[in-house]
């Protein structure tokens, strides 16, 4: 299947062999009965299986071009998954331009138990064996980054990986399957926080991982189930809901970013702006190497690196709606200094450019024209 007939079938059963329902069904239950003890239909509680959340799964999977997917109740889930893979003394080497909430959960949660973290910049992928020891286990990378928008190669980290033996995971989040396909390119660990572009409506909060490995899988399974961080079976339909969209909305999400990223870099009031698809984009090439469109999210400062510029400006919008996340229908904007990016200390936000007059759109996909008079406004 092309990827677009896959957003729509791939993994799926044509028909739910119930009813025969052409979506899977909500299966609202946490237990299911068994004939004799063992004697079950493959399902017997709804932490460990899920007709609905398999189902999302093996959408999951599709999309990525992956053998196996894990749905989490939140994208830090899936993440804290990731790392549960590790033993005290290990270490990890991860970009330094990230979520803030990865990076609180590495720094905050997981240094405590004896798991070191190196965060570097990667847009020179040669500079990062440098930081490569015989206890590094896992290379952890955004492409592109939140929210600086920075280009990563993935081959290259994976070749790096590989020549170390260490496992190369990739937040997928921002480019979306759509645009980007890690597993492909060599990475080991796909997440995503499905909340953003795969749910693409902002009602759900979710977290997904793809892999190939059955090893692995096997690994990731397990601590899905032991640790427990996953999904219902409504929040599994939404997705899976979503996931159907998801090529037709993000054609408009990247038309409608190129056209904000050209209006943007030509006003007299914007110092900079952040979006892979320019031509003068850090690591440019390299983004039309391993993506097929350079998607909706644009970062931008205003003269001055004021904050109190960039608050008015983001306060002014009236169709841009201020608010965290992103990947919705609807446009969004954001001061990632205070909000996203809020846990990470000011003097190692401003190392990787997230400077106080820094502000984050999520370009929805309604009339571009609208989008950019909105933006004129606040500007004026």
């Amino acid at each position: 299947m092309k990827f677009n007939t896959k957003t729509i079938h791939g993994g799926q059963h044509n028909v739910d062999p119930a009813y025969g329902s052409v979506m899977p069904p909500i299966y609202q239950t946490s237990t299911y009965s068994q004939s004799t003890p063992g004697g079950h239909k493959g399902f017997e509680y709804s932490r460990t299986r899920n007709p609905t959340r398999t189902a999302l799964q093996n959408s999951l999977a599709s999309i990525e071009n992956g053998k196996h997917g894990l749905a989490f109740g939140s994208g830090l889930a899936a993440i804290d998954a990731v790392i549960k893979l590790l033993q005290p003394g290990d270490e990890v080497v991860s970009t330094n331009d990230l979520y803030g909430g990865s990076y609180r959960l590495f720094k905050n949660v997981f240094e405590k138990f004896g798991i070191k973290f190196h965060f570097i910049g990667m847009q020179d992928a040669s500079k990062i064996e440098n930081y490569i020891n015989e206890n590094t286990k896992l290379l952890w990378v955004e492409t592109p980054t939140n929210p600086m928008m920075n280009i990563i190669d993935i081959k290259a980290c994976s070749s790096i990986a590989k020549s170390h033996n260490i496992l190369l995971a990739v937040d997928n989040t921002f480019a979306t399957p759509y645009l980007q396909q890690p597993l492909d390119l060599g990475a080991d660990i796909v997440m995503h926080s499905a909340t953003k572009y795969l749910g693409g409506h902002s009602d759900v909060v979710m977290g997904a991982l793809i892999v190939n490995d059955n090893e692995l899988a096997e690994k990731l399974y397990f601590i899905q189930n032991a640790s427990g961080a996953v999904c219902g079976p409504q929040d599994s339909f939404l997705v899976l809901r979503g996931i159907k969209t998801l090529h037709i909305r993000i054609q408009r999400h990247c038309e409608n970013g190129k056209a904000i990223a050209n209006f943007l870099t030509s006003h007299p009031k914007i110092e900079k702006v952040y979006w892979p698809g320019l031509p003068t984009h850090p690591n440019h090439d390299i983004a039309k190497q391993q993506m097929n469109d350079f998607g909706g999210m644009i970062s931008f400062t205003t003269k001055g690196n004021l904050m109190a510029d960039a608050i008015k400006v983001v306060e002014n919008l009236k169709i841009f709606t201020l608010a965290e996340s992103l990947g919705g229908v609807e446009s969004l904007a954001g001061h990632p200094a205070s909000m996203t990016q809020a846990s990470i200390p000011k003097e190692e936000r401003e190392k990787t450019g997230v400077v106080d007059s820094l502000i984050r759109l999520s370009v929805g996909i309604e009339d571009v024209d609208d989008l950019i008079e909105d933006l004129k406004q606040a500007l004026g």
